[in-house]
């Protein structure tokens, strides 16, 4: 009866250690392969086109900022841009909060 116990513990000793590494290794190298995909390099991606707007802001541009208002750039200030909103009202905001340059001649047709 003791024979039968040896084999099964020689049984038990199959070299599996190779093979569980890389399943363990698999799955987390995956989800931060879709991770990157789907949530990093997008973001990066927008935030660079983000910049580069801002970077190419100049004097006369129509521009909707975060606030939703939307007005003409008056003046630039390093960080900030004087925006007038009409022709009596002129505000001060930061270059980052500008969301998008509109068309020329967007806030006469409105």
């Amino acid at each position: 009866m003791s024979f039968l116990i040896q084999s099964a513990h020689a049984a038990a000793d199959a070299p599996a250690g190779a093979a569980s590494l890389f399943g363990q290794l698999l799955l987390p190298i995956a989800f931060f392969a879709i991770f990157y995909f789907l949530i990093i390099r997008p973001q990066s991606k927008r935030a660079k086109e983000h910049r580069t707007m801002i970077d190419a802001l100049g004097v006369g541009n129509e521009v909707i900022f975060a606030g939703g208002l939307m007005g003409r750039i008056k003046k630039l200030e390093g960080d900030y841009a004087v925006i007038s909103l009409n022709s009596t009202t002129d505000i001060k905001v930061q270059r980052a909060s500008v969301l998008s340059v509109l068309p020329v001649g967007t806030i006469d047709s409105i």
